[in-house]
């Protein structure tokens, strides 16, 4: 698992350095933040190079979401000290992006699409839907999701929905029913048949189905929307 690149979620450093340096100057809060991202991506990985992202305003899963407001439950969400000007030494002395109409994730999802020997920084299992070498710098663990392991790890989230993200599931399925349901499936199409067989046995309504997949799903290109296997029985007018 050796790789030159690393593409790096920077959201989350924001938080965990921002919290850790409540108390301490910025010019703490900045050498902590580099630091610990140098040493990740050149000690920790050995890499030649990175590229960064953090999330901007704007966001087309704000539009999508219809049944529950999208990261709704985040507006007292408390933010550390030093958010604003970590955010600023990302961009400024680091060069991470601010993305827009779109999430650092999905800014990844494209970027390790068109760069799959990458490696993927991140704590967010969220991303364990991109196929590719993962690194997480908490833990330090290295790891490696196949195309099919990202799939599952996508569909059932379609069953246990996001918390974080204010994404409601099908109630009641949580990991363990998750991964029962999707045991033994082969294709992406037996997936989405397990899982909207699923939604169906609790009443719930193909538009729930389509528009967690679509706020679940991050993107391997640029505008991309989720939409289910083309052969499925929904993609083919036959949901009922």
């Amino acid at each position: 698992m050796s790789s030159k690149l690393a593409l790096v979620d920077a959201d989350v450093m924001v938080y965990r350095v921002g919290f850790a340096t409540e108390d301490n100057s910025e010019q703490l809060a900045r050498a902590r933040l580099v630091e610990w991202f140098t040493d990740i991506v050149y000690i920790d990985l050995k890499c030649d190079d990175y590229k960064a992202w953090i999330t901007g305003k704007s966001n087309f899963r704000y539009d999508i979401a219809k049944h529950v407001p999208y990261k709704g439950n985040r507006k007292d969400l408390k933010k550390p000290k030093h958010y604003a000007y970590l955010r600023d030494v990302l961009v400024k002395r680091l060069h991470a992006e601010v993305t827009e109409g779109e999430e650092a994730d999905d800014a990844i999802g494209i970027a390790s699409t068109l760069n799959p020997d990458a490696w993927i920084v991140h704590v967010d299992k969220d991303l364990d839907q991109l196929p590719g070498n993962h690194y997480n710098p908490v833990k330090k663990e290295k790891y490696q999701v196949t195309p099919f392991e990202g799939l599952q790890a996508f569909y059932k989230q379609l069953l246990t929905g996001d918390r974080t993200d204010n994404i409601e599931g099908v109630y009641g399925i949580g990991p363990a029913k998750s991964e029962k349901i999707i045991k033994g499936c082969q294709t992406e199409e037996e997936l989405f048949e397990a899982v909207w067989k699923t939604y169906q046995k609790h009443n719930q309504p193909i538009e729930r189905l389509l528009e967690n997949g679509q706020l679940l799903w991050l993107r391997r290109e640029p505008g991309q929307i989720w939409c289910p296997p083309s052969n499925s029985p929904v993609a083919l007018g036959q949901s009922s």
